[in-house]
């Protein structure tokens, strides 16, 4: 039997600590190794890629995106659509949500740059997203695990996004606040935060469809789980009003530009830079399909394998999230929360090189791989995750010279 003596002082001394004070170690050490990695990253960039030679820190923490959440902040968005040689629309501040650009703006006023503004709040904000990861899942898994889950979020492959100008801190920050008032069944403040996270970043049309399935869920389940009438009324206002919000931008954008589809039309923008979309029409799933076809022509196998491959991932996604043992373990809502983000991504979105970002939302799902109680295993896992992690900032910031290599 282990006793308090045999324990050694170190061990003694964490477990001492506050849960938000081990986790700001784990946080801090994370993001030192994530420094290192760019440090490196920087060494090896040349004069081919996007960066130059040797750039800083702060030119990688601003690169890419970062430079589009800047604009709108100096410049506003655009009254007119801009409008390529070829007559579709070019690629605009429109894709890019409010919010994160102006608050970094606002606290750029007092760290002296709007740069260093953004990624203050993209520090911030990871921290806080790891404090309410561990929340969201140590009822589920145990203490144990819930921290190891914070382990590998915070180190994970794309942990590089706590460090630059990006909203996905940010918004993974309000998106856990979210899924634990849905968990706590504190309804209240899910009124402010559901339109907060809509001007964030794209991604709320997910959380209104979460909504609409934990609904039925709990409906299904009312004899062995109450659903009060205040329930009911507040899951149905907070889906109509995340609904509501997930549209608002792009009412917004058609009412500044006076073009219906103005946002739409700035999304698929970005889409025509890997394959040509003459119709410019948007059409759910379509994405991903000419994705399959695309990438699978380009590695030599042929479209109709990508789409015998995509229905199968769909199919292997789906099975996993409902009868692996380690995924029901988190509960109802991060797998629902799950599922409902890839239905939006499959709906709307466009497979390349971001697609790793893109997954990040589905960070609750780290949990399933600190279930098992191997130390073997975690630390398997950990190392496999700065691996994943410095391979993606090699490639994005390194060598990121092409659309091959968007982060």
């Amino acid at each position: 039997m282990t006793t308090a003596a045999t324990v050694p002082a170190p061990v003694r001394a964490w477990r001492a600590l506050p849960v938000a004070a081990r986790i700001a170690v784990i946080y801090v050490a994370a993001r030192l190794v994530t420094t290192g990695f760019f440090l490196l990253a920087s060494s090896l960039s040349g004069p081919g890629s996007r960066y130059g030679i040797a750039p800083s820190l702060g030119d990688l923490a601003l690169g890419w995106d970062a430079q589009w959440y800047w604009f709108a902040a100096v410049s506003g968005y655009p009254q007119h659509l801009p409008i390529t040689t070829t007559g579709h629309v070019a690629e605009n501040a429109w894709a890019f949500m409010p919010l994160y650009a102006y608050l970094s703006a606002g606290l750029g006023t007092v760290l002296g740059s709007w740069g260093a503004g953004a990624v203050a709040i993209s520090l911030a904000s990871g921290y806080g997203a790891s404090v309410m990861l561990y929340a969201l899942l140590r009822e589920r898994i145990g203490a144990s695990a819930a921290m190891w889950a914070v382990v590998f979020f915070a180190s994970g492959p794309l942990a590089a996004l706590f460090q630059v100008g990006y909203a996905e801190a940010l918004f993974l920050f309000l998106l856990f606040v979210a899924l634990w008032c849905v968990q706590r069944r504190r309804w209240g403040w899910l009124y402010l935060l559901v339109p907060v996270m809509g001007f964030t970043r794209p991604g709320i049309l997910a959380f209104a469809l979460f909504l609409a399935l934990y609904g039925v869920h709990r409906f299904v389940r009312r004899r062995a789980e109450p659903l009060p009438a205040r329930e009911v009324a507040h899951i149905v206002a907070l889906g109509l009003l995340s609904g509501a919000v997930g549209f608002a931008w792009q009412a917004i954008a058609a009412a500044v530009t006076g073009e219906s589809g103005a946002y739409l039309a700035t999304e698929l923008a970005w889409r025509r830079n890997w394959i040509a979309d003459g119709s410019g029409a948007f059409v759910p799933v379509e994405g991903w399909v000419q994705a399959a076809e695309f990438w699978f022509t380009q590695w030599g196998l042929g479209p109709v394998v990508g789409v015998v491959a995509l229905v199968l991932l769909i199919g292997v996604v789906s099975v996993a999230l409902v009868t692996l043992p380690q995924v029901k373990k988190l509960g109802v809502e991060v797998r629902l929360w799950s599922a409902s983000y890839l239905v939006y991504l499959l709906l709307v979105f466009f497979p390349q090189s971001s697609i790793f970002r893109l997954l990040v939302p589905v960070s609750p799902l780290w949990g399933a791989l600190a279930v098992p109680r191997s130390l073997r295993w975690r630390v398997g896992v950990l190392a496999a995750a700065l691996l994943g992690q410095w391979w993606w900032i090699y490639n994005m910031y390194a060598l990121g010279n092409t659309f091959w290599q968007i982060p």
